[in-house]
């Protein structure tokens, strides 16, 4: 998708080199620019191409485009909820069951392929974060490089989760290393030679077998929920992996919450869904 971004330089900005004032001031990474200094056509100053290099200058009217590479992929007619959309950002209410990038068993039944009949099959699809295929809820896409290249990591991310038993403390920290057990496989678990991985939680109802978490991650290790919450004694409600299985037939967990800068507005922005009503039934017919 290509994409055409404009700014006029102010006198703050006056005398400053383009690189510096696209890098410094709207996050433009070293790879994008490298990119751009191979399209002359896409750097224009007042409608004139400008290097990098040179000075930009109060009262000049920037125009960098976004020229984006193309993919194939084959558009799927499922319907996915879309909490929000702009020229740069596309939000899904991802369902569970539904993988987010194609693989052998699931080439298209994805949400790249849902995406693909939003934009267009040559649209590149660029999912800020990956949820687990039966881990439901937020998923922010970018729809261009540089969108994509300022969100990275930057994204802060709340999940909800019902755990097995009844979590004693209100709120907590497990600061536990995880690791993958058996190589090419997806099992993980916690061992001291394992990579730094650290999940808050905070409790928000208790019923007599379940408990209703909020957690959020300062690492983002592959199932790192999960695996935290088994190594505490109370495994996500549903997960055959690490659990027991059961009700309600898949992991209980849903990123219920999105916090981040805006990439090209710089407004912080908030997004959040409702809890699960089926977990809320559980809690309740205890």
């Amino acid at each position: 998708m290509e994409r055409t971004l404009c700014y006029t330089i102010d006198n703050t900005h006056d005398g400053m080199k383009l690189e510096r004032f696209l890098m410094g001031e709207h996050g433009f990474s070293r790879r994008t620019i490298r990119s751009l200094k191979q399209k002359p056509a896409c750097v224009q100053r007042n409608g004139v191409h400008i290097r990098m290099v040179d000075s930009i200058f109060a009262g000049d009217r920037i125009a960098i485009t976004l020229a984006d590479t193309t993919a194939t992929t084959t558009p799927s007619d499922m319907q996915v909820p879309i909490v929000y959309e702009d020229d740069d950002l596309i939000i899904y209410n991802k369902p569970p069951f539904l993988a987010t990038h194609p693989s052998k068993l699931h080439q298209v039944d994805t949400l790249a392929n849902v995406y693909a009949a939003h934009m267009g099959e040559n649209a590149v699809f660029r999912p800020v974060y990956r949820l687990d295929r039966d881990t439901d809820g937020l998923c922010v896409c970018a729809k261009n490089t540089h969108a994509a290249a300022v969100l990275a990591g930057k994204i802060e991310k709340t999940y909800t989760a019902l755990v097995c038993g009844t979590v004693g403390q209100d709120e907590g920290t497990v600061d536990a290393p995880i690791v993958q057990l058996v190589p090419h496989q997806m099992k993980r678990g916690v061992r001291a030679d394992g990579q730094r991985a650290v999940t808050h939680y905070r409790v928000k109802a208790r019923s007599k077998h379940y408990t209703l978490l909020e957690l959020s991650l300062e690492t983002g290790r592959t199932h790192q929920i999960r695996v935290h919450m088994a190594y505490i004694g109370h495994p996500l409600a549903g997960d055959t992996m690490y659990g027991t299985g059961g009700e309600p037939g898949r992991q209980a967990l849903t990123c219920s919450r999105v916090h981040f800068i805006h990439p090209i507005s710089g407004k912080p922005v908030t997004f959040c869904i409702e809890m699960n009503k089926t977990w809320r039934i559980l809690m309740q017919n205890e």
